[in-house]
């Protein structure tokens, strides 16, 4: 196991992260940004209103691209496991 092989283990570890991370952080941008504008244009300050949006809105993408999520994190945890077991030979 040399250092390049660590760097590419490292790589593809913060890519599937992002991956799967990716769609639930933008949609929470997006719905945190309209919120908050929707804030500032009817002066209402009430907290269950950033955070019903967020949690709803979390759910439905997750219900959407759960299956993606699993079978990226699938195809990782599979490739780890064998990288895993081709060291130890």
């Amino acid at each position: 196991m040399d250092s390049n092989f660590v760097l590419y283990l490292g790589r593809y570890t913060l890519e599937t992260t992002l991956m799967i991370a990716g769609p639930i952080l933008v949609t929470c941008m997006i719905v945190g940004v309209t919120v908050t504008l929707f804030q500032a244009v009817t002066s209402i300050r009430d907290m269950t209103l950033t955070i019903v949006p967020k949690l709803l809105s979390v759910g439905v993408v997750t219900l959407i691209f759960g299956n993606w999520m699993l079978q990226v994190l699938l195809t990782f945890t599979t490739e780890i496991f064998n990288h895993i077991q081709n060291i130890g030979q």
